[in-house]
Parts: C-alpha cells; structure tokens; sequence
C-alpha cells in the first residue's frame, strides 16, 4: 500500500487530482464532541482568511470518534510512516479532514456515506466494523477499492469514495510541514557566493580588484 511516490507526482505535478467528488449538502445532526475554537494550523492569512478559519474550527465537530478512528486508518494506509516522515496522521491529516467537510460541506455525504459503505463490506465480511478489522483484513477490503481499473462493478461506490479519500489524504499531508519535507522542498535559502572560479578569469584575462575584492565577492573559509 506504499503510494507515496504516485501521491508526490500527484501533489507536485502540473495537473493535481481534483479532491471535489460530487455531493449532496447534509442536514444530519453532529456530534456531541468539544468544541475547538483555535486555529492551529500555523497558515499565514490574512485577518478575514484567519477569522473565517476559526469560525469552521470552533464549529462542533462534523464526524463522530468511530468515523475520525476509521478515518485515521484509512488516511495511514494510504500514507504510511516511512524512514523519511511520519505518517498521514503524525501530519495531522485527520484533523484536516475534519476542517474541509465543514469549509467544503460538499463533502460530508460522500465522506460519511463512504465510511458507512466500509462498515458495511466489513460487518458482512468480518463481523466487525472497518477499525475494528485486523491489518491483514482492513487492507484485503481496501485492495478492493484503491484500484479503479481493476475494481469490480459492485465496488463502485468504495472506489468513489476511497478516491475521495486518498486526494484528500494527499492534499493534506503534503500542504503539511511533514509532508513538504518529505517531498525535499527547501523554499528560499541563504546562500555564498564564492566569486567567477580563477581558472575561468584566467581563461578571459580577468581578474578581480581590490576593491571588487572586498566589496562584491564573499569568499568562503
């Protein structure tokens, strides 16, 4: 289930996968979780950006615990720790998650409409819900949905919204500190300029002033 390289293309290409999958607005009841009324996602914003994000964030939480642990499985699976970075969730991705359904309310249906769907395959298969599935089992049901090309016709509404889930998944983790630095991105960095290598003035017959010397050119120790 080691997608991290296809879900780097992905991130970082010209063309990224679209997150949106279409979706029906929701009317059911939420949770009866605290509150968070602190945007910590540490995102320079502007103050009417930043306003609006604690707005979503004091929200009351959209998804009840059994859908944010079953979320935290899938979104592991999807990216799982390895020897460069944490996990999907050691990014906060679940919490991310959590922030996009209620910006983008778009998603709710087919999120908690799709967890329902992986419970559901599980309880017939395994007698038990998808969190409560051994490994072996969770990633012999999720094989059956990660490959739409191979899937079979009756998987169709798991293949939407594991596709839904895996771009998601991606989008936060790699917009994440965890996951740019997975992916090696450095941003602006000071560096030292050492001056036009000796041999290349020489090839011209230049050379440097005292005053370029000391005033342009900072050579290194």
């Amino acid at each position: 289930m080691d997608r991290r390289k296809s879900l780097k293309l992905i991130v970082t290409g010209a063309v990224a996968t679209p997150i949106a999958i279409a979706g029906c607005k929701t009317d059911d009841k939420k949770s009866d979780q605290p509150k968070t009324s602190e945007n910590k996602f540490n995102l320079d914003r502007n103050p009417d950006e930043l306003k609006y994000e604690n707005e979503l964030l004091a929200k009351e939480k959209f998804f009840t615990e059994h859908e944010m642990a079953t979320i935290t499985i899938l979104a592991d699976i999807i990216i799982p720790k390895d020897e460069v970075s944490g996990s999907a969730s050691d990014a906060r991705v679940p919490e991310f998650i959590e922030f996009i359904v209620k910006d983008m309310p778009s998603h709710q249906t087919p999120m908690r409409g799709g967890l329902k769907w992986l419970d559901m395959q599980c309880l017939k298969r395994y007698e038990k819900s998808f969190k409560d599935c051994s490994h072996e089992q969770q990633i012999e049901l999720v094989d059956q949905i990660a490959y739409p090309d191979k899937a079979k016709p009756e998987m169709k509404q798991g293949v939407a919204f594991f596709n839904l889930m895996r771009n998601l998944t991606a989008t936060g983790f790699y917009t994440s500190e965890k996951g740019v630095k997975d992916i090696g991105y450095a941003g602006n960095t000071t560096t030292q300029w050492n001056g036009v290598p000796e041999d290349i003035l020489k090839q011209y017959n230049l050379s440097y002033t005292e005053k370029e010397l000391n005033e342009c050119v900072k050579f290194g120790s």
